[in-house]
């Protein structure tokens, strides 16, 4: 059985998490993993053409299974697209299989198409609203027969952004179709995260979003971005949170994600956390 002889605030616990093969994703799931979880993690493990900056390979998703193995846990790990739900419920299958259950899922994958020329391509909108919008409720979707088959039921934390209580773009020159699919898709989430919040509640399933700032992924530091944020200083203002701290690490946004799905979070659900040092009060 999963988590035997382990020891951890999620041990003997099962964790599904997209986006796994970098940054916050990769984060998530040694963070899980250290608490006594196994993992069950996908990545696209390839490029979209409407993303500026380099995407996450096959080479990236191995040193996640590397890091989760050297903790001692159990990780399957596929490349799936969060916009085919049949490739997702495929993964989730294989993992159950595994592992014997589902526990906790984490819908985290994202891009970021704001900017570089691409972001004024209309597919730069669509593509944000099918990675973030879609991807999250496909990745729920796919997860839920699972969860619902756990006589403790579970919790599902999406990834959203300060950008789900104010818009990327900051004047009229950073106006884009990738800001503006980034913007809908954060925002709407919160509309998802209510939705299943208040449907699973019964089946003791917790559902919240999580909003960070800005964090320290390639994401976020990459050429393309830093130039947009010099050729536009308004949008680099508008992303200096309130509190003088460094910059956000994956691992920060890691313990938010246990706290929601660990014990200290029982009683917390239907709640849009930013964790984000003060961003969204600007």
């Amino acid at each position: 059985m999963p988590g035997q002889g382990q020891t951890g605030a999620l041990a003997g616990k099962v964790v599904f998490i997209t986006g796994a093969a970098r940054g916050q994703g990769r984060a998530h799931a040694v963070r899980f993993a250290r608490e006594g979880a196994d993992v069950i993690a996908v990545d696209l493990c390839g490029q979209i053409d409407s993303v500026a900056y380099p995407m996450a390979t096959t080479d990236d998703l191995g040193e996640t299974v590397r890091l989760v193995e050297a903790s001692g846990r159990r990780i399957v790990a596929e490349q799936a697209d969060v916009r085919d739900r049949d490739q997702l419920a495929d993964v989730v299958t294989r993992g159950v299989d595994e592992f014997g259950r589902l526990d906790f899922v984490l819908a985290n994958a994202g891009i970021l198409p704001a900017a570089g020329r691409q972001a004024h391509d209309i597919t730069a909108y669509s593509d944000a609203v099918a990675v973030m919008l879609d991807g999250v409720y496909f990745t729920i979707d796919a997860a839920l027969p699972a969860l619902l088959s756990n006589p403790d039921g579970g919790a599902i934390v999406i990834t959203s952004s300060a950008a789900g209580f104010k818009p990327v773009s900051t004047e009229f020159g950073t106006m884009n179709h990738g800001a503006a699919g980034y913007t809908a898709a954060k925002h709407g989430v919160i509309g998802l995260m209510r939705h299943f919040a208040r449907s699973l509640a019964e089946k003791n399933i917790r559902v919240n979003s999580v909003h960070p700032g800005g964090v320290a992924t390639p994401m976020v530091l990459n050429a393309a971005l830093a130039e947009w944020v010099g050729q536009y200083p308004s949008f680099g203002e508008s992303q200096r949170p309130l509190l003088e701290l460094p910059m956000m690490e994956p691992a920060d946004v890691s313990d938010t994600m246990v706290y929601l799905c660990g014990p200290a979070g029982r009683y917390i659900t239907g709640v849009a956390l930013p964790v984000d040092a003060g961003l969204t009060l600007k």
